[in-house]
């Protein structure tokens, strides 16, 4: 199945019509990704009102942003490679219901440790989400449109991150955070039926892996594709069970295994640098706390046009040099920022950077999909996702230390410009090394 593939070959042909079927996959997994904008955005609101009904300290409120991350990390190493053994329909039910119960469980408890441990839940289902959506999509995309359908399902973070931001300036006042936790809950496992029904599996998945009865439902997708039928299922690539992380560095994948991981842990910390401090910073630089938080909700939003654009660029250009491209520019914004500018232009830069570094980052996706074949997509998708979030842990971190040593803003975010830059360098030897997957 070629539904992956944007190489060069394959750019720059004839329009490709879209099926309602890959219109679908599309459409409901840009929705789940918005769970992760909503996952991030909702705990960073009701903070001030948990720790004061719970009279816990900044500390143990760290911990309690950690508790989710490390299960995102969990979800992504750990779980999300099931996907490329049990499938991808199965694995992102599951996740769906993992969200559902941490979430619920984290507006019910009334002890901080349980609530850690219910947002470790939900980052574990979190992340394992992710990693299954992310190669779904790319597996759906039409010839030369995956980096589009990347771009497209990239775009429902931000968007997720906006709606939950609005709707928790008037939910959590009006209801109190533990009932804005709850909405949290009812909303993910709304989307439980929907995706039972609506979400095929994936028809790489189904040649490559052949579980029971893979012909037939291989043909029956294709039917619903306009793809032609087949009468007999190709040579299975692999036996086996779950890939090993030895998997992504045989002699073939390394290099660009190595490349992606880099890439993806500098990026990840800058991406958590900003979206954990751009509102406190921008106080910082004199504006005023409705006017920070309106520069918080313009990088989002930029992200939202960011990660569409990017997508759309790629069907024609190289995804590496795409992504090293935003990541110059967004380093030049960061810079910008900084300076005392008049509040439009400010405001303006935020959405510059919210455009740029979001729209690159959403890149990672469309490179891991180009560079892993069916059989390790998930796999290398959520190790790759797995070992970039250590980098989302130690950025703010190190963001943090340098504004509580009275830093120059400008130092700042020269610091976190740098490895931005590095990070677009790995992009380009990602594609560069790793080879291109036709399945």
């Amino acid at each position: 199945m070629s539904y992956v593939e944007d190489s060069p070959s394959t750019q720059g042909v004839k329009p490709v019509k879209w099926m309602a079927l890959q219109i679908a996959v599309v459409v409901l997994c840009t929705v789940m990704n918005g769970l992760d904008g909503m996952d991030l955005l909702i705990v960073s609101y009701i903070a001030p009102a948990m720790a004061a009904d719970w009279h816990i300290s900044l500390a143990q409120l760290g911990v309690v942003f950690s508790a989710g991350m490390t299960g995102m990390v969990l979800g992504c190493i750990v779980v999300a490679p099931f996907a490329d053994s049990w499938g991808r329909r199965p694995i992102i039910l599951l996740a769906l219901v993992l969200m559902t119960l941490g979430s619920l469980g984290s507006g019910l408890t009334h002890n901080l440790h349980m609530f850690s441990a219910m947002r470790v839940l939900t980052g574990l289902g979190l992340g394992t989400l992710l990693a299954s959506v992310g190669a779904l999509v790319s597996e759906y995309a039409p010839p030369g449109r995956r980096s589009l359908a990347v771009g497209i399902f990239q775009a429902g973070y931000p968007v997720g991150a906006v709606l939950t931001g609005v709707a928790a300036i008037f939910a959590i006042p009006a209801f109190g955070w533990q009932a804005t936790m709850l909405g949290a809950a009812i909303i993910t496992f709304a989307l439980l039926p929907v995706v039972w029904l609506a979400l095929p599996e994936s028809v790489a998945f189904l040649e490559s892996r052949q579980p029971r009865n893979a012909l037939q439902r291989s043909n029956a997708l294709r039917a619903r594709l306009g793809m032609p039928q087949i009468s007999a299922l190709p040579a299975r690539a692999q036996k086996g069970n779950l890939p090993k992380p030895r998997d992504l560095f045989s002699a073939e994948l390394y290099k660009g295994t190595l490349a992606l991981w880099m890439a993806t842990f500098l990026s990840y910390g800058v991406l958590y640098f900003l979206m954990s401090w751009v509102p406190k910073i921008s106080v910082m630089a004199g504006l005023s706390q409705s006017n920070a938080i309106w520069a918080g909700s313009l990088t989002n939003l930029g992200g939202v046009f960011g990660d569409v654009i990017i997508g759309y660029l790629a069907i024609r250009r190289d995804i590496g040099k795409l992504i090293a491209l935003f990541f110059v520019v967004c380093a030049g914004m960061m810079m910008l920022f900084v300076q005392q500018l008049p509040l439009a232009a400010t405001l303006l830069t935020a959405f510059g950077m919210g455009f740029t570094l979001m729209g690159g980052f959403s890149g990672f996706y469309s490179l891991a999909a180009l560079i892993y074949p069916a059989r390790l997509r998930s796999s290398g998708i959520g190790w790759a996702g797995g070992f970039g979030r250590f980098g989302a842990i130690i950025g703010p971190m190190i963001g943090g230390a340098l504004l509580s040593a009275n830093t120059p803003l400008s130092s700042t975010f020269g610091y976190f410009a740098v490895p931005l830059v590095i990070s677009g360098g790995f992009a380009i030897l990602a594609t560069f090394y790793g080879p291109k997957a036709v399945d």
